[in-house]
């Protein structure tokens, strides 16, 4: 359709061919907002989380937040480190998926999977969310459209990504590169604030916070962990480059591994910076307002707002661009995940756990229905959950840490395997090279057994408020991976054939013709059926009214066609059910001979003529579909509306 051609090329840009795959490949400056905008953006919120935590226990365990914060930077260190070794070991692009199915086997691959693909779409509900609490932060009239506001962004998301990966980055560099910016220079003012001794105190410090029950002991460690397991949301999104090496330009692992290093320096200071200011400020964030004494339903700011405020104290302009750079890169730090779900589903698809639509790309050389799934579940859980990210993030980082606890137990059996490889054959390692390799392996092994000891206290300190749902969803996730593969295979061992087998010619071909009246449209499917040969060739027509019967029949013979006219009588006003019985039960019909049913069809030109025609014809498809040696043949006949479309459509042929 025209409207539909000029639409699409309009939304979504010029088809690309596939020759040109090589020219969207990334280069460091472009892969760091793309693969990297996700653990970069989650050091706006993993201190707020620390600290509404620990405003459970009261003023008392705020300073708990030091240890919470010293425990996330070694293991987000200890995991990027990891990670480095996996992009030099699957340049084609590892990931836990692939890491696990290459070295664990297929059930630990499709639990890695299965947390990947939730994790996905919680980056993206929960990366919007989080940029829409900053806008209504700095606009608190907006408070109340904050579901509006994030599905309208994860519509903007997916749109953008159906343009291209290369495209759709240099949309992200500028606000991942200004957030970067802007939080160094408020790191920097602050200093220099501090150092010149004027005191600085965030707008929530003198609020009292009061705890809900009474920690000491056990609770008190308890609650420890449970902050420490909402911090790690710092660590969200790590992985995705490790998924992504093929993006990079050559050399992949390398530009992927260096990428990956600088993600890591800039999300370390960043969140650490962000957590000593928020201790130095004694900044206090609560769930509840109530908690603070504050009345129920006040707006409060996030922890990195009341920072940035702080810090800037009457420079407006500066705490206005701080709290505009943290939303663009919270809500596009969703990209990661656009990046993500879509190239994992594709995997999936290829290895037939996935639907086999979600392997092919799009006109822009992008997976495009995996991030349409994405942004469609994405938002279905925003609106379930009314993009409170509260709720939210309690479903979060469980997924992460799976596949982290998974991906790097891969890696410890690859180099094994490596190091395990005989002499005199290929691949085997020198001196060198197996200190190498050895050094690797005891990295991805102190990562892996890191990594678990966190999913453990993830899961103790979360089950309950949340993380019960990824619990179970994961599972239901996993067998439905497992059901989609099973299918795939069932249906490839049913229509298999020995070698040898030839194509053993049908008996017989009885070919039907439906037909309401006499036309332009009929007389075409009449003629076409006349070229297929048949043992038998009848035309049939379904009569509710003897008297319309009568006339069809008078009309066949005056244009004198020459083929049989069947008249199947339908008391009951029903088209579809005679014309099946009509089938069923042809005599002569046999085992070997199959029965093409012909049907002239309507084409038209616009969307609002299509309901008003062939409806019946649908239908009768439909169940044709499920008889067997029943063979359904379209013939269309365009319209005056589809002729002029037609037409139309062969001016826009891309010359290229």
């Amino acid at each position: 359709m025209r409207a539909g051609s000029v639409a699409k090329r309009l939304l979504v840009g010029r088809p690309l061919d596939s020759a040109r795959l090589g020219e969207t490949l990334l280069p460091k400056r472009i892969a760091l907002p793309i693969f990297c905008s996700d653990p970069l953006s989650s050091v706006a919120y993993a201190t707020e989380e620390i600290l509404l935590i620990l405003a459970l226990g009261g003023l008392a365990v705020l300073h708990l937040a030091w240890y919470a914060a010293v425990g996330i930077v070694i293991l987000l260190l200890v995991v990027v480190a990891s990670y480095r070794q996996t992009c030099h070991a699957y340049p084609g692009g590892g990931g836990a998926y692939v890491v696990s199915a290459e070295n664990l086997g297929t059930t630990p691959a499709l639990i890695a999977a299965s947390a990947l693909l939730i994790d996905y779409v919680m980056t993206v509900a929960v990366s919007v969310v989080s940029g829409v609490a900053a806008i209504t932060s700095a606009v608190p009239a907006l408070d109340g459209h904050a579901t509006l506001l994030s599905v309208a962004f994860v519509a903007l998301l997916a749109w953008l990504n159906l343009r291209g990966v290369r495209e759709s980055g240099r949309w992200f560099a500028l606000p991942t590169y200004a957030f970067v910016a802007v939080i160094y220079l408020m790191f920097a003012v602050a200093a220099i604030r501090m150092a010149t001794g004027t005191p600085i105190r965030a707008e929530s410090a003198d609020l009292p916070v009061h705890p809900v029950p009474a920690y000491s002991g056990l609770a008190l460690v308890l609650l420890g962990l449970r902050a420490f397991a909402s911090g790690c949301t710092a660590l969200t999104g790590v992985e995705a480059i490790s998924n992504g090496v093929p993006a990079f330009e050559k050399p992949k692992s390398r530009n992927a591994a260096t990428t990956l290093a600088v993600m890591g320096g800039l999300s370390v200071t960043m969140f650490f910076g962000i957590t000593t200011l928020a201790m130095v400020y004694d900044v206090h964030v609560a769930e509840d307002p109530t908690e603070l004494g504050l009345a129920p339903g006040t707006p409060t700011s996030t922890a990195l707002a009341q920072i940035g405020r702080a810090t800037f104290g009457d420079w407006h302009v500066l705490f206005y661009a701080l709290q505009a750079v943290t939303a663009g890169v919270l809500v596009l730090a969703a990209n990661t995940a656009f990046n993500g779900f879509p190239m994992l589903a594709s995997v999936l698809g290829r290895d037939r756990f996935a639907p086999r639509q979600l392997v092919h790309r799009g006109d822009r050389l992008v997976y495009s229905n995996g991030v349409v799934l994405l942004a469609l579940t994405a938002i279905a859980l925003i609106v379930a959950f009314d993009a409170n990210l509260t709720r939210l993030i309690q479903l979060y980082i469980l997924g992460v840490f799976v596949s982290f606890t998974l991906s790097q137990s891969g890696m410890v059996k690859h180099w094994r395997r490596e190091l395990a490889t005989p002499a005199g054959r290929p691949g085997h390692p020198d001196r060198s090279e197996r200190r190498r390799i050895r050094r690797r392996q005891a990295i991805n092994a102190f990562g892996a057994c890191l990594t678990a000891v966190v999913l453990v206290i993830v899961l103790v300190t979360k089950f309950t408020h949340g993380a019960w749902i990824v619990v179970l969803a994961m599972p239901l996730l996993f067998a439905t991976l497992k059901g989609v593969r099973r299918h795939y295979d069932t249906v490839a061992a049913e229509v298999a054939v020995a070698p040898g087998i030839r194509p053993r010619p049908l008996a017989e071909n009885h070919v039907l013709v439906l037909v309401g009246s006499v036309n332009a449209p009929s007389l075409r499917a009449v003629s076409y059926a006349k070229t297929l040969k048949p043992a038998t060739l009848t035309a049939v027509t379904v009569a509710e009214d003897p008297a319309e019967a009568e006339e069809l029949g008078a009309q066949w013979e005056a244009h004198g066609i020459d083929v049989p006219l069947r008249v199947l009588n339908s008391p009951y006003r029903s088209v579809v059910q005679p014309v099946l019985r009509h089938i069923r039960d042809a005599p002569q019909r046999t085992a070997d001979s199959v029965v093409s049913v012909v049907i002239p069809e309507y084409v038209v030109g616009h969307w609002w003529e299509q309901p008003l025609h062939n409806q019946i014809a649908l239908r009768l498809k439909a169940r044709l579909l499920f008889m067997k040696n029943v063979v359904v043949i379209d013939v269309p006949y365009l319209l005056a509306s589809a002729r002029q479309v037609g037409a139309d459509t062969r001016t826009l042929v891309d010359p290229d």
